[in-house]
């Protein structure tokens, strides 16, 4: 289980959907999900978010049954692959099986408010809950956006749903926030709330970041959704520098490196991966001297 969030947090995205944004269909095979979140692991992704819904703009709705078909097999086949499990879900029935199958964290785009027993189920499974903002739902979140100053809405809005959670027996510090860039937000939202994501990162809790290939980036850099990777990359390190902990990302070996580095950067200091097997302590001791 991950406890010290000191350092970046890479969250892989695993969409057994046919209509995600930007790899809808790619993933629906469960034998194809599972291949995909075992490589993401080997890229270096620590969480696997694995969604049976898209929340795209736009999106409809999945119903129950069709979602757990969808996740059930790919979680329990990502089950030992070396990296906590996250279920993206507002369904507590779904949520439930995910924890069943092996995961740990309960990704809620609608912060506990899309079904009233999610919060109870976190409650007693004891699992982490990641609470985002999103305003409206997703067909019709896109629909002229507003907001008095996005920065204080979003805020306020993250600590009544902290505040409510707890009320119903969720451990704070099993709680993650999520301001929810692109879900019911402009460009201009979504730049304000980056800028000014330490605002959010007051809250005390750990703050999870999406901006993966979204439409904010596109609309900037004039790219496609798979050619988005340097902008996902700008907007995540703009974001660690700012506070935020958990980046979910469709391209992880990049957003890996890139805040592993501005996390060196930024704090001064550098930890040796996990991911060679030949670098000891006293190498790695060796190596900060060298550099220094």
């Amino acid at each position: 289980m991950i406890r010290d969030l000191a350092e970046p947090v890479v969250m892989g995205v695993v969409n057994v959907t046919p209509d995600s944004f930007s790899d809808g269909g790619t993933w629906l095979d469960p034998g194809a999900a599972i291949a995909h979140g075992r490589a993401l692991v080997a890229q270096g992704a620590q969480i696997l978010d694995v969604g049976g819904e898209s929340t795209r703009p736009g999106a409809e709705p999945v119903g129950e049954a069709e979602e757990l078909r969808r996740v059930v097999p790919v979680l329990a086949g990502l089950a030992g692959a070396g990296a906590r499990l996250s279920i993206d879900t507002s369904k507590a029935a779904v949520a439930a099986a995910a924890l069943d199958a092996g995961a740990t964290i309960v990704n809620d785009v609608t912060a506990l408010r899309g079904d009233p027993r999610m919060a109870a189920l976190i409650a007693d499974r004891g699992c982490t809950a990641c609470l985002m903002h999103m305003l409206g739902e997703p067909r019709t979140m896109q629909r002229d956006p507003s907001y008095g100053d996005v920065v204080d809405d979003v805020k306020a809005f993250l600590s009544e749903r902290l505040a409510d959670a707890v009320a119903a027996g969720i451990d704070e510090d099993r709680v993650w926030l999520d301001p929810g860039i692109g879900f019911g937000k402009t460009i201009d939202h979504n730049l304000a709330l980056l800028a000014r994501l330490d605002e959010i990162v007051a809250l005390g809790r750990p703050v999870v970041v999406g901006t993966s290939r979204k439409s904010f980036l596109g609309a900037i850099t004039g790219r496609e959704p798979d050619e988005r990777v340097a902008g996902t990359i700008a907007s995540n390190v703009l974001a660690l520098a700012r506070g935020a902990s958990v980046f979910r990302v469709h391209d992880v070996a990049e957003a890996r490196d890139a805040l592993l580095v501005a996390a060196a950067t930024l704090r001064g200091r550098w930890l040796a991966t996990t991911r060679s097997t030949t670098t000891s302590t006293t190498s790695s001791t060796t190596k900060r001297s060298r550099q220094s």
